[in-house]
């Protein structure tokens, strides 16, 4: 049975918000742990126990959260090595379209990569001209339709990954994009 994790900071609910519909969608998946754990509840543990990852911070100035960088600078280093391998995703809210959530995914990648996780972008729309190629963007709280389905379809996509890389089962995996 594959185990996702969906770790979040946020100040303001949004990215909360944001991470309960992204564990929504990874719970889609038959057979799949999903733990939903704020980054001041989350352990070094948490992060040995997933197979899959989804990360939400807030945007601040187009990077991460000083809270999440520290829990991946202090906490995180306990399983150095042990998280090579991992799949794992990122999502985040900011205070305006714009405003550098697309950025704070990247960040959010790149601080992944270097712990050995695999992370993934989404090649599909979940409205017009809405996609999340990055991981899931919103602009304050996800209100509409397709961002509270980029949410979903990110916390799937994950467990789906999770479900063929991990467990086998491929009939999990995504097939080809509908183009728009």
């Amino acid at each position: 049975m594959g185990s996702v994790l969906v770790l979040y900071d946020s100040k303001t609910g949004n990215t909360a918000k944001m991470a309960g519909y992204v564990a929504q969608g990874a719970g889609e998946i038959p057979e799949t742990q999903v733990r939903l754990l704020s980054v001041d509840e989350a352990s070094a543990d948490d992060i040995f126990w997933c197979d899959g990852m989804a990360v939400g911070s807030p945007t601040y100035v187009g990077v991460l959260s000083w809270k999440m960088k520290r829990f991946w600078d202090e906490v995180v280093p306990k399983v150095w090595g042990k998280t090579d391998g991992k799949i794992a995703c990122a999502f985040s809210s900011s205070g305006g379209w714009g405003g550098g959530a697309e950025l704070t995914c990247l960040s959010l990648h790149i601080m992944l990569m270097n712990f050995g996780f695999l992370v993934f972008g989404i090649p599909d729309y979940t409205g017009e001209a809405f996609t999340l190629h990055y991981g899931a963007v919103v602009a304050r709280e996800p209100r509409r339709e397709e961002e509270i389905a980029a949410c979903r379809r990110l916390g799937k996509r994950l467990a789906q990954w999770v479900a063929v890389y991990v467990d086998g089962r491929r009939e999990h995996r995504p097939g080809p994009i509908k183009q728009r």
